[in-house]
């Protein structure tokens, strides 16, 4: 079974992808680890427990040796983070799939887009060639596109301008609530 690391679980972005995971029966289909950057060591908290870790513990987010042993890696921890770790572990010879919510590597060369309603054909191009960078779009931009996606399909639009509060959820669930 694959081994995916999980980071950033506890976030507004993270809660709600663990939150919909769980809602899906995603966990049922690999063997999730759960990582931490501030409680390494600490058992699992009680919303993490019967998703199918096989340890009872939390490891460290910033351990390459830990990291390394995930088949794949998704974070919602940010870019700070991202940049921190991604390079390295790359460098340490990981060849897993990092698939990340942060805006760091989203111009980078060896990174996808990830928005399916939209740019499915893209994805799938980008598996048979084996990419292993996987990264979503600005939520704002994506939202968009996803509700124009057939205005777009249709070459119906010439451009879009966007605004929004982000700002505002920017700042953490304990801002927004």
């Amino acid at each position: 079974m694959l081994s995916v690391g999980i980071v950033g679980w506890r976030g507004m972005v993270g809660s709600v992808l663990v939150d919909r995971m769980k809602a899906e029966r995603d966990f049922s289909t690999f063997e999730p680890l759960f990582f931490t950057t501030s409680n390494v060591g600490a058992p699992l908290p009680k919303e993490l427990l019967g998703l199918g870790s096989p340890l009872e513990y939390l490891l460290d987010a910033y351990s390459l040796e830990e990291l390394s042993q995930c088949d794949a890696i998704i974070t919602c921890q940010g870019a700070d983070y991202t940049q921190d770790i991604y390079y390295k572990l790359r460098q340490s010879g990981w060849n897993g799939h990092w698939i990340d919510a942060a805006s760091a590597l989203r111009m980078s060369d060896e990174s996808v887009l990830i928005l399916d309603p939209v740019n499915r054909s893209v994805i799938d191009a980008a598996l048979t060639r084996g990419n292993k960078t996987w990264v979503g779009s600005n939520c704002t931009v994506g939202l968009m596109l996803i509700a124009i996606n057939g205005l777009i399909q249709n070459d119906w639009v010439e451009w879009v301008s966007t605004m929004t509060y982000q700002s505002a959820s920017g700042a953490g669930a304990a801002q927004v609530k």
